[in-house]
């Protein structure tokens, strides 16, 4: 992106100054970023990926446990006994410097491709600059990246070096395999308590934080490298628990577990209790206290569940008793509605076909058919009618009929298939139309 503030344009026009890599860098990079292997066939020949040269050792388990050197480019090599021919890796290579007062971390992808026979081949290139000034601010200068959400090693080589926005994916928080170890680092973050020992914490979250947040400058002044290590790792732990830890310092506290710690004091905060009091953040067994309230939240937590669960339990009773009543409703208004064809009965002879006299019959009629005249609630349509036609008592199809026209709407069998009878049954009901527009004129 193009660079906007004066602080963006000055560190582009830094970035370009910055020197290429030197060749005690570079073999440095290639010797430490990648393992170096003997790869061994099964007649104990031992060939160095490094070089491409192969002999036989006659100490095979010595180089099984401890590796050996290649007598052709005293590469330390790891023997493995593998019939795989081609090597490929990829790491990150970084170098810390300065430029101009400002604090520069500089970051290299570097490729590896070791063929057994063949001398190593290596590619390297800077893709990431962390440029930090004695106040914390900081800017990122870095080469594009192919778009993917799960790989941020898609690095564009040919891609200028340019301001980028570090986003909520942090592509560019690169843990790199190895630093270089000649370092310069600016006066600031000496006077704020580097050693030069990083503590197993990324070098750009470090030095960040102790140039702009005062509170990491004050742990890693008082020699707190635990506590500060997690709270780089969780930000938002040293906003919520730092007074707190203040007021446990003052009182001498020794925080064994930082981590047990902040989980007791927002155990302390849901129960309520004043997070500056000494009796609460500083027990005599963190251990014991951080179980004693968590088994207090959890109490909590049930009655909640319990109370949560009744509350459920009394709306499911009150959505039952609605729908009982809705159904009792149904049932009176099926009984109104259909009252004068109650008693029709429609017959050739061999067919019976009736009206069904309440909605527990179409639910007896859905479930032997296995069709949806119950479960879509053909009962509350007022203007259709529902007959079931039978022989010998048993079901043969379902039958709606639509009083508006007195045709038949739909005739269907078992699984809404047609029997043999469909026809007829439509026939004689369509037949006997008269009589259902009689009972139609008397109701």
């Amino acid at each position: 992106m193009k660079p906007r503030t004066t602080l963006q344009k000055e560190i582009i026009r830094l970035s370009a100054t910055l020197p290429k890599l030197t060749n005690a860098q570079r073999t440095y990079a290639l010797r430490h970023c990648f393992k170096h292997y003997g790869r061994r066939t099964t007649k104990g020949v031992i060939t160095c990926t490094e070089c491409g040269h192969a002999w036989k050792s006659g100490h095979s388990l010595a180089d099984t446990l401890y590796g050996c050197t290649c007598p052709n480019c005293g590469t330390a090599l790891e023997v493995t006994d593998t019939r795989k021919r081609v090597f490929k890796d990829i790491e990150y290579f970084s170098i810390i410097t300065t430029c101009k007062g400002y604090q520069v971390i500089r970051f290299f992808f570097v490729r590896s491709r070791q063929k057994v026979g063949q001398k190593a081949e290596y590619s390297i290139f800077e893709v990431a600059q962390r440029w930090i000034a004695p106040d914390g601010k900081s800017e990122t200068v870095a080469r594009l990246r192919g778009f993917s959400l799960l790989y941020y090693d898609l690095w564009i080589e040919d891609s200028p070096m340019e301001i980028r926005r570090n986003n909520r994916h942090r592509v560019y928080d690169i843990d790199s395999i190895c630093t270089y170890p000649r370092q310069r680092i600016i006066p600031e973050i000496k006077r704020n308590g580097f050693d030069g020992n990083l503590h197993g914490m990324l070098p750009y979250d470090f030095f960040k934080a102790i140039l702009s947040d005062s509170r990491a400058e004050t742990l890693m002044k008082s020699g707190n490298i635990e506590h500060l290590r997690y709270f780089l790792t969780n930000p938002q732990a040293l906003d919520r628990c730092w007074h707190s830890y203040k007021i446990a310092m003052r009182n001498k506290y020794a925080i064994t577990d930082i981590s047990l710690w902040c989980d007791l004091l927002y155990l302390l905060e849901k129960l309520g209790k004043d997070l500056r009091n000494p009796r609460f953040i500083c027990p005599t067994d963190l251990k014991e206290a951080h179980d004693l309230y968590m088994e207090k939240w959890q109490a909590v937590l049930e009655r909640e569940r319990q109370q949560r669960r009744r509350e459920l339990e009394a709306e499911r009773l009150e959505r039952e008793r609605k729908r009982l009543e809705d159904m009792a409703k149904e049932k009176d208004e099926y009984i109104r509605q259909k009252a004068a064809f109650l008693n029709l009965v429609l017959t050739d002879g061999l067919i019976i076909i009736k009206v069904l006299q309440s909605i527990d019959e179409f639910y007896e009629e859905g479930k032997a058919m296995h069709h949806c005249v119950y479960t879509n609630a053909y009962y509350n349509n007022e203007n259709s009618l529902i007959l079931s036609a039978r022989i010998d008592g048993e079901r043969i199809e379902t039958v709606e009929v639509d009083l508006r026209t007195l045709k038949v709407v739909q005739s269907r069998g078992v699984c809404n298939s047609n029997t043999e009878y469909h026809d007829r049954i439509i026939a004689l009901v369509e037949s006997n139309a008269e009589q259902i527009r009689q009972r139609m004129k008397a109701a």
